[in-house]
């Protein structure tokens, strides 16, 4: 049994670090449950600390000089959760519960912290392929964990969950352009930014080029669009409560996405996020989407999407 301080930590995490997320993470049984908030718990301590800031708040001035080391010492740490040897962090006693629970192998933990290496080494991102490959290792991976979590192994649909992870982070791109741009990283490809006239994290931040960036970040969320719809064919092979959650993640993201699109040039004015009432609805809906997909038959997946590499 998961120790109460260690749950209660991660459920603390959760709520102060995604509340959409959060909200979505109620819907799930409390065995699932429990696991979906200490995997995640483990996703934002890593973030955390490689970027010097706490829950996901101080980017800007967080310490980011020790990167390397923070990362190797994250690898170890993870590495030593999923051999279930002991440790005092609750965090990763709560992934080594996690692992041991539903045999999450190592590599799948492994690739996610390969993501915030690319981050630590200020990867550059061409083009939307460059993109894609961090959208997997920070996003896509953990999408194929949750589903695991959530009892699933077939092949398939962890392709879906995948999928799902990477839309999200696509979207999340669009959404942080901005903020990410003021700490010197830029996701967008460049190659794109280039067709407007923006070629540097400067260029980013100048609000001369706010236009021009809208049009590259619409671009960017049409190009999480086939993910979205994709993700919808796993979400029928899933538990209906595990379906019901996703499903209402899947439309909060979505429309986070939309909204970017829509203001252009002003989407960041204010930070995008979604009302209370709005989660709202998109847990009424995302019930109807639930039993709609588990009514489906799944079609074929885009061999075009990125194909996740494990």
């Amino acid at each position: 049994m998961v120790d109460a301080d260690v749950l209660q930590q991660a459920t603390q995490t959760i709520q102060a670090g995604s509340k959409s997320f959060a909200t979505a993470a109620r819907l799930f049984d409390e065995s699932t449950r429990q696991s979906a908030v200490m995997l995640y718990a483990w996703c934002r301590h890593c973030d955390d600390v490689v970027d010097g800031q706490q829950l996901g708040h101080g980017q800007l001035l967080g310490d980011r000089s020790a990167g390397p080391a923070c990362l190797a010492a994250l690898e170890q740490a993870t590495r030593r959760a999923c051999a279930g040897l002991p440790t005092d962090e609750p965090v990763f006693a709560g992934l080594s519960e996690v692992v041991r629970r539903h045999g999450i192998a190592e590599h799948y933990l492994l690739e996610h912290l390969a993501g915030f290496r690319m981050d630590v080494e200020a990867r550059h991102y061409a083009s939307l392929d460059d993109t894609l490959a961090y959208c997997w290792r920070v996003a896509g991976v953990v999408g194929v964990m949750m589903a695991m979590v959530m009892g699933t192994r077939n092949a398939a649909t962890l392709d879906r969950a995948c999928d799902l992870g990477m839309a999200f982070q696509l979207t999340n791109i669009a959404r942080d352009v901005v903020e990410d741009a003021a700490i010197g990283r830029v996701y967008l490809p460049a190659n794109w930014l280039a067709d407007q006239g923006i070629l540097s994290a400067h260029d980013v931040l100048d609000p001369a080029h706010r236009p021009a960036l809208g049009r590259v970040a619409a671009r960017l969320v049409d190009a999480a669009d086939p993910y979205y719809r994709s993700a919808f064919a796993g979400i029928g092979e899933l538990p209906l409560r595990s379906a019901w959650s996703i499903a209402t993640a899947r439309g909060v993201y979505r429309d986070i996405g939309r909204q970017v699109k829509a203001h252009g040039a002003h989407a960041w004015d204010t930070r995008i996020s979604t009302t209370r009432m709005d989660k709202l609805w998109f847990l009424a809906r995302g019930a109807a989407v639930a039993v709609a997909a588990h009514g489906l038959v799944p079609q074929p997946r885009d061999r075009h999407l990125w194909q996740r590499p494990v």
